[in-house]
């Protein structure tokens, strides 16, 4: 009984990781690679940890450094940042925008999402709350064939741009790879069963964001 049960865990976590990494394949570009040229008109930069004192974690910076880059150099034309403000004294979107704009970015071009719970959250909301249809999507290089995969499946056309900073902490990079192979189980079952995340009004945000930009871009 035991060993019908680990084999159909096993089947179960190899299915959706087989599922993640089909649907990402061609489409994730590392940072400063190469083939690094992906564009559209949004960046979507998922949510991580913030200090108690506001300052984004490390892994949060890389991500911000990463979308500011792809801003500047006119890959982009609008940030979308997605995070958690569910608890009272914690608010992921507003330290994001802050370090951007700390960073250069104008705030004008930058649009926040109060409510990226997780990744499926952020990609349903992208595109039935902001109207997102085509993005760059920025996380970390072991994270994003599943938010790729989600994005894709939530009707959003993505690509990729991860950062590889991570893999300097290569033993914390290693756990978090290793987290994902269950992480590829919930965002199966959430694109599979439809989950229905916290939604509310349409946002316009992103749209004025990009039209700012295209104003104020010089030619």
């Amino acid at each position: 009984m035991i060993g019908v049960v680990v084999s159909l865990v096993v089947l179960v976590v190899v299915s959706a990781n087989v599922w993640i990494w089909g649907a990402s394949a061609g489409r994730i570009e590392e940072l400063g690679a190469p083939d690094d040229t992906a564009a559209a008109p949004v960046a979507i930069v998922l949510g991580a940890a913030v200090y108690p004192s506001g300052e984004p974690s490390p892994w949060l910076r890389y991500r911000l450094d990463t979308a500011a880059r792809l801003y500047r150099s006119g890959r982009v034309e609008a940030i979308l940042v997605s995070g958690d403000n569910g608890r009272e004294n914690y608010n992921e979107p507003v330290a994001m925008r802050r370090y951007l704009v700390a960073a250069g970015i104008p705030a004008e071009a930058i649009a926040l999402d109060y409510a990226g719970f997780d990744t499926y959250d952020t990609c349903v909301r992208a595109r039935r709350i902001f109207g997102v249809t085509r993005a760059i999507i920025v996380t970390q290089d072991f994270h994003e064939p599943r938010a790729v995969s989600v994005c894709r499946a939530a009707g959003v056309e993505v690509r990729g741009v991860a950062d590889t900073l991570a893999r300097n902490n290569r033993g914390t990079w290693v756990r978090s790879w290793l987290r994902e192979r269950a992480a590829a189980v919930k965002a199966a079952w959430d694109v599979m069963s439809g989950r229905e995340p916290i939604l509310g009004r349409r946002e316009t945000s992103v749209e004025e964001a990009i039209a700012w930009t295209r104003a104020h871009r010089a030619p």
